[in-house]
């Protein structure tokens, strides 16, 4: 049987060196990649994954007996699905946003508040907070065309805005309930949803503060510049930039597009925390039941999506008097520039879920199972091995406090299981590279190129995870809760 170690380390090769050196375009590199580790990987290894997943026994030999053309292509269409619509309909508000004026209305709304200067930290602070009910695709996606408009009103700044967006979503995606990953991280290691919720936004706060000063860092020693792209072209932002306030749309309007799948969102989790996953009990009165059936179908995130799209192409068509044919070439234009996107996320989700297959997780937890090093840092490098190795963040979370969660119940452990929980969370945010679709869709959303991303994305979450594992293990030892 094939070593999943060397398989992963082939993949690495393909991918990093197929962009990088070769400079191949990243759907081909990654396509190439998964294809090799879906050949590499053998049957057996398939077979044990899809039993670990709670898959039965013949379907798991039905996945380890697919082609790995086949089985590449089920992982791409399952990632398409989770992404596609979203990607597409964040595309057509962002630009409608852009075109209309209304990203400028909320841009000059935001400096009112707090100054040029203080702008990034509200950037940063906002997608932190909304990034806890919203996953963290939909944040990258509706607030980079903000970001876009605001460093172009001031010159400059461009790569903190894009750090500082993607940087408080991520953490608030690995640290904080109902975020997925933090959602099953707190039921297997068995901590209060409200405790991981409070300590998660605590520990949060201060580790994207670090990041923050990386991001105003790197944006000195680095700068980027806005680029043309498709959805986005610098001289529309520009010509935008120069109106005045009154011909803009009103902020509320401008609003709608944003607030609307975010309220729907924020209600489907509020109801899904309350009923524990399920619709309101036969109990319940008819209006709650159908109340709540309303509220599950509007909060999907695609549906959400959808109708944010919409009532941003109805604050075009108004603001600006776009005919119907103006229109059509207007969102044309708008999913063009989102299918780049989607084939090249949907190809990292490919390769990185060809990884998972290999059993690399299960080997990983295998090398680990004995090691004697203190448990928080163990927590925070097993979950930090894991991530860099596959790509998904949700998935470093799920194995690591797998790996863990016996430790907890069978140690008597001087501090509460709060503190590896949350060194988990912190661990699965090193490394992002190009197994990871969240990189991608960075990379691609921003227009910042691959070694760019790289340089600035992936160290930055690096510092907030050492940031965020430093003040545990201060707190587990200066305030224990036991």
């Amino acid at each position: 049987m094939t070593e999943p170690a060397v398989i992963l380390f082939v993949g690495i090769i393909i991918v990093a060196g197929g962009i990088i050196w070769l400079k191949l375009q990243p759907f081909l590199a990654l396509l190439l990649g998964a294809l090799v580790v879906a050949i590499m990987t053998p049957a057996s290894a398939v077979e044990q994954y899809a039993l670990s997943k709670g898959a039965t026994v013949a379907s798991a030999l039905q996945q380890a007996n697919r082609s790995a053309g086949e089985r590449v292509a089920l992982e791409f269409g399952n990632t398409c699905s989770k992404i596609g619509i979203i990607i597409a309909m964040a595309a057509i508000i962002g630009k409608c946003l852009l075109e209309s004026g209304g990203a400028e209305r909320i841009v000059r709304s935001v400096l009112r508040l707090t100054g040029l200067k203080k702008a990034p930290v509200a950037f940063i602070i906002s997608s932190f907070f909304v990034g806890i009910p919203v996953f963290f695709d939909a944040v990258i996606l509706l607030m980079t065309p903000l970001g876009k408009t605001i460093s172009i009103r001031m010159g400059k700044n461009y790569l903190l805005f894009i750090l500082a967006i993607a940087g408080g979503a991520a953490m608030a995606n690995s640290l904080v309930p109902p975020a997925p990953g933090p959602l099953f991280l707190a039921g297997e290691m068995h901590i209060a949803m409200g405790t991981m919720m409070i300590a998660g936004i605590i520990l949060g706060l201060f580790t994207i503060t670090a990041g923050y000063y990386y991001a105003v860092w790197v944006n000195k020693k680095w700068p980027v510049e806005v680029r043309d792209s498709i959805d986005a072209k610098l001289e529309d932002i520009r010509s935008v930039s120069l109106q005045e306030t009154k011909q803009l749309p009103p902020l509320w309007l401008s609003l709608l597009p944003l607030l609307i799948p975010l309220v729907f969102i924020c209600a489907d989790t509020a109801l899904h925390s309350i009923h524990g996953g399920k619709t309101a009990t036969v109990s319940s009165s008819l209006f709650v039941q159908k109340l709540a059936a309303v509220i599950k179908f509007l909060g999907d995130r695609n549906i959400a999506l959808v109708i944010g799209a919409l009532i941003a192409l109805l604050i075009l068509r108004v603001h600006k008097k776009e005919s119907r044919a103006g229109l059509s070439a207007f969102v044309q234009g708008a999913v063009i520039s989102a299918g780049g996107i989607i084939l090249i996320i949907a190809a990292g989700g490919a390769f990185g879920g060809m990884l998972q297959q290999t059993g690399i997780s299960q080997r990983i937890a295998l090398w680990t199972k004995d090691y004697q090093m203190a448990l928080i840092p163990m927590a925070f490098f097993i979950t930090a091995i894991v991530r860099t190795a596959q790509g998904s963040a949700t998935v470093a979370l799920i194995t690591a406090s797998g790996i863990l969660s016996g430790l907890t119940h069978n140690t008597d452990l001087p501090y509460h299981p709060l503190y590896l929980g949350l060194a988990i969370g912190c661990g699965s945010k090193l490394i992002p590279w190009m197994n990871d679709a969240g990189f991608w869709l960075i990379c691609k959303m921003s227009n910042l190129t691959e070694r760019e991303t790289l340089r600035a994305f992936a160290p930055m979450l690096l510092v907030m995870g050492l940031a965020g594992l430093i003040l545990i293990m201060i707190a587990a030892k200066l305030l224990p809760l036991v």
